[in-house]
């Protein structure tokens, strides 16, 4: 049984982290300490990226982002039911779960990671707050090969910022995010471009339903 004061001392410590990047950017993830390739990243205000990147993160992530409180238990169940029937893996997290996960732990899928990534999700939805948690994703998530936030992956892939991306480039982006080492936003092919295709329709739906109503 593990003592009271581990545990209290664990609330204590992840309740003041979660706090501090509430207005400090996160500076490193464990994520990005493993990468065997470095680690390339611009932070960026949300204000400072195009509207359309987290439309695009929308339609491709979390439908519901604006919505839930963290989880998306439909999602969940469905993505449970796919995976048991084969075929390609289909994940069920939120945003806020992707999050909680790239900036305060490891990747993994013990029972012990995912409680704690519970836990964070929480955490963040009460204390940050859906812009916040939609900004800190956009900089943290693996857009590439040793390549972190839409900011580095849009100068990597387009060669300007993610102030001045169009729906095309913002849904490659999307599209790379479930498999950053494997899939390129570049000359796209086969699976990567027709997600990317799908993404970019969406993006207007997700606009015009104010989907992202959160984030205005």
């Amino acid at each position: 049984m593990i003592p009271v004061k581990i545990v209290v001392g664990f609330v204590i410590l992840s309740l003041l982290m979660v706090t501090i990047y509430r207005f400090v950017p996160p500076p490193v993830t464990w994520t990005m300490l493993l990468d065997p390739n470095g680690i390339t990243k611009d932070w960026t205000s949300l204000d400072e990226i195009d509207p359309d990147m987290a439309r695009a993160a929308i339609a491709a992530e979390d439908g519901k982002f604006c919505s839930h409180h963290g989880f998306d238990v439909d999602a969940i169940a469905k993505a449970a039911i796919h995976n048991a029937s084969g075929g390609r893996i289909r994940g069920g997290s939120t945003i806020s779960q992707q999050t909680a996960k790239n900036v305060f732990l490891f990747q993994g899928g013990s029972f012990v990671r995912k409680g704690l990534e519970a836990w964070f999700t929480v955490l963040i939805e009460a204390i940050w707050g859906k812009k916040r948690i939609m900004e800190v994703y956009l900089n943290v998530a693996e857009t590439g090969i040793g390549t972190y936030g839409v900011q580095a992956g849009a100068i990597r892939y387009y060669h300007h910022g993610a102030g001045k991306l169009t729906k095309a480039e913002a849904a490659r982006i999307a599209a790379v995010l479930p498999l950053p080492k494997k899939r390129a936003a570049v000359a796209p092919s086969g699976f990567t471009r027709r997600y990317g295709n799908t993404i970019a329709a969406r993006i207007g739906v997700i606009q015009r339903d104010g989907l992202d109503a959160c984030l205005r």
